[in-house]
């Protein structure tokens, strides 16, 4: 049994696309946020009724 690669530094993409709950996490905060400053910016964007 060779440990040729068990010193490589494993990269952070590679991480990111391993970890189940944080692919989990980010696929439920990215809309949630969009959509919060989509909400946002559309109450900006609304007139002020006289």
């Amino acid at each position: 049994m060779s440990d040729t690669g068990s010193n490589e530094k494993i990269p952070f993409m590679q991480q990111l696309l391993d970890s189940p709950f944080l692919l989990l996490a980010i696929g439920i905060l990215s809309p949630m946020v969009l959509y919060i400053l989509w909400g946002v910016m559309e109450v900006i964007a609304t007139p002020i009724a006289q």
